[in-house]
């Protein structure tokens, strides 16, 4: 039987419903379809490596479906031939990890995860020494995958379990001690976290804790797929509600909050204060400043003018690209090839990777970064926020995301695009941002709005989303009063939300 799998392909991973609810959408990620997608995989990986014999090692967040699912793909592997090996609740970059960690090295690593989206979504990431597979890699993918469904699948599988995340746990460990030159760098500091019910608790028990931290008052510590408390989310409002909250009553020195797979992180200051978006880059662009003098820092393109401000005012050189985490990575990447040091490659999402830890967006990797460094602030008698107290922020920043009914929603998208490119050619005060890769980026004058919108097209949706940010209380809404008119003209395009 022919099954469209094609479908559950988003971007670079693979994601689909798995579980399914009153209402909600039909179960498309069957064990059936994992089963297959197993078997894909080790074919294309067999072929990538030009290998007969591999070895893949999965592992999965804390979601409902995630062992079921994991053993559908497993015996997918066992039926191609592959060694499997069973890592159970992990993290998105732990698969990673044990593509190089030596004593493990596996051929292939899969990820059952889904991120942030809600409980009955689950999905695939796929991993090998180079890296993350490709959109092009996971079309393949599904598409061998298609050719090989069948209803009822035999689901047995044989796997070998194993501990990696106390190996992973371990390196984290080291480099924090390493960075420091200390045993317990952490002793007399109170640092909570807040795993979301997801994969990030063995943080607190296997990381803070045993570098002297007091972690009393972390929150949702203990896995579950059902996601009880909020959505497992740094940008999430209510979730950063929660750490923030956390912080104040406990006095803690700093707050952590990772996604359910910990590839994205946020943090809380001591004072309360966010710790996620520009504020989060400016300060992993601080600390890899300091150690790598004049590097470059790509960022997706909704970052604020105020931080390309301060990453030139700290050295270093601004390459603000596009949204799509493996969009920025893969430009850090090729400005390394092409002879310009990055050493940083971040996301306002929270997505965050650097040079010197493979270009792995690790939000636990970049949560050592942090607390390396609030180590040695303590030590000089300063606190962490001192390294960021010259970021200029905005007053006013708003993201509005106007829906596209056109069917053939891309091309109406960029008529759009190219219309408020042509208005903001022939205005007096308005200028465009020369430096820009995505959408368009107009910038306001003082007597306009004094500030910037970035209107682009969504990445997977029939959406536009319009970012504006101002230095003035009131410069949001004048900005948006000065784009109504450009905008309303589109009638595919839903710019009510843009109205005074």
């Amino acid at each position: 039987m022919n099954m469209q799998l094609a479908k559950l392909q988003n971007g670079s991973d693979i994601r689909g419903v798995a579980i399914q609810t009153e209402g909600g959408r039909s179960v498309d990620l069957t064990p059936d379809a994992a089963y297959a997608i197993g078997r894909a995989f080790a074919r294309v990986l067999k072929a990538k490596l030009n290998k007969a014999d591999i070895r893949v090692c999965m592992g999965r967040d804390s979601r409902l479906s995630g062992e079921m699912l994991c053993a559908a793909l497993g015996a997918g592997l066992n039926a191609e031939g592959a060694g499997v090996y069973d890592a159970g609740l992990a993290t998105t970059p732990a698969m990673f990890m044990a593509t190089v960690t030596e004593g493990f090295m596996f051929d292939g690593t899969v990820m059952a995860t889904a991120s942030h989206l809600p409980y009955e979504r689950n999905g695939f990431k796929f991993f090998t020494a180079g890296g993350g597979f490709e959109k092009a890699d996971i079309k393949e993918i599904l598409t061998i995958a298609e050719t090989l469904y069948a209803d009822g699948a035999n689901t047995a599988f044989a796997a070998e379990k194993i501990d990696f995340m106390g190996v992973y746990a371990a390196q984290l460990v080291g480099a924090i001690r390493r960075g420091t030159n200390k045993e317990r760098p952490l002793e007399g500091m109170r640092i909570i976290i807040d795993a979301g019910n997801g994969a990030g608790g063995f943080f607190e028990k296997d990381v803070l804790i045993p570098l002297g931290a007091n972690t009393a008052g972390s929150l949702f510590t203990e896995p579950d797929g059902h996601f009880p408390n909020h959505a497992p989310n740094p940008e999430d409002e209510r979730a950063m509600a929660y750490i923030i909250n956390g912080v104040k009553q406990t006095h803690a020195d700093l707050g952590i909050i990772f996604d359910t797979d910990v590839d994205r992180a946020g943090a809380v200051l001591g004072d309360g204060r966010e710790l996620n978006r520009n504020r989060l880059i400016a300060m992993i662009a601080a600390i890899e400043l300091n150690e790598h003098p004049g590097t470059t820092i790509v960022t997706d393109s909704i970052t604020s003018a105020g931080l390309a401000e301060f990453i030139a005012a700290h050295g270093g050189i601004h390459r603000r690209f596009m949204r799509g985490y493996r969009n920025v990575i893969n430009e850090a990447i090729r400005l390394n090839n092409a002879g310009q040091d990055a050493q940083v490659a971040m996301e306002t999402s929270g997505h965050g990777a650097l040079k010197e830890n493979y270009f792995l967006d690790d939000g636990a990797y970049l949560m050592v970064k942090l607390l390396i460094e609030l180590s040695r602030a303590r030590d000089r008698g300063e606190s962490l926020s001192a390294m960021i107290a010259d970021l200029r922020e905005p007053k006013e920043a708003r993201e509005y995301r106007m829906a596209l009914s056109a069917e053939d929603f891309g091309p109406y998208g960029e008529s759009v695009i190219a219309a408020l490119t042509q208005w903001a050619k022939a205005q007096d005060g308005v200028s465009l941002a020369g430096d820009n890769f995505e959408g368009v980026r107009v910038n306001f004058s003082p007597a306009r709005g004094n500030g910037w919108c970035l209107l682009r097209m969504s990445l997977h949706e029939p959406l536009m989303p319009l970012n504006i940010e101002s230095d003035e209380i009131g410069g949001v809404d004048k900005i948006a009063n000065e784009l109504y008119p450009v905008l309303k003209g589109f009638d595919k395009l839903d710019t009510e939300k843009l109205r005074g």
